[in-house]
């Protein structure tokens, strides 16, 4: 039987890891990446920045063109309305160090129930979260294991037409992400696109998060 289910197809709109917004083209789905909002002026403006910086990776119910609009407008009337928060903290270190990702998830009581109120938070550093696929393999094959129990592996270039490349552990395509070639023009979108298989749409944060690492480990060779 045919798999006819949608991808998520999420235009990543600078193609910048440190700050876009991944809108899916068909409004199922909205992420954002994007530094603290008290330190937006003080967003890192190359992959080499010499200070410690934050990320933060929202899940949304709007598209960001709307999400601005609506957002100044409820500002109006609201003068102390606050950004949400965010799902995923990453934290990075002096001169691109890979530091701490802290996972933020509403509380469960004993009944297995989510509490109207209050939050739980796991932090565990990237290099454990995140790590090589084997002793002697590159620094851009690593694997991670998802909030569903199950293990993840990333490779860059790992596939003909794909910049990044995402598969679980019977090597079935999971995700992949694509930069638009320089020598290719941009029209109504950036031709920057995350892909996500529809079954795995509940991993979207958790993929977009170890994708940002990833990423990141590349820009800074480490």
């Amino acid at each position: 039987m045919l798999n006819r289910a949608l991808p998520y197809y999420l235009e990543d709109r600078t193609g910048v890891f440190t700050g876009s917004d991944f809108d899916d083209m068909y409004d199922r789905m909205f992420l954002r990446v994007s530094p603290p909002p008290s330190h937006l002026s003080h967003a890192p403006s190359s992959p080499a920045s010499p200070s410690p910086f934050s990320l933060m990776i929202y899940a949304s119910t709007r598209r960001s063109s709307t999400q601005k609009e609506y957002a100044y407008a409820y500002r109006e009337r609201n003068p102390s309305m606050r950004q949400g928060e965010p799902a995923i903290v990453l934290e990075f270190g002096p001169r691109g160090a890979l530091g701490n990702a802290t996972f933020i998830g509403p509380s469960v009581g004993k009944d297995g129930k989510e509490k109207s109120t209050g939050v739980t938070t796991e932090t565990i550093f990237m290099g454990h979260w995140l790590k090589k696929t084997g002793m002697f393999s590159g620094s851009l094959s690593r694997k991670f294991r998802a909030s569903d129990g199950e293990e993840y592996r990333w490779m860059h270039q790992g596939a003909e037409g794909q910049e990044w490349t995402l598969v679980d552990s019977r090597d079935y395509l999971i995700a992949h992400y694509n930069l638009k070639p320089q020598s290719k023009p941009a029209y109504t979108t950036s031709g920057n696109v995350l892909t996500i298989h529809e079954a795995f749409g509940h991993l979207s944060v958790e993929i977009l998060a170890s994708l940002t690492i990833m990423r990141h480990i590349a820009a800074h060779n480490l």
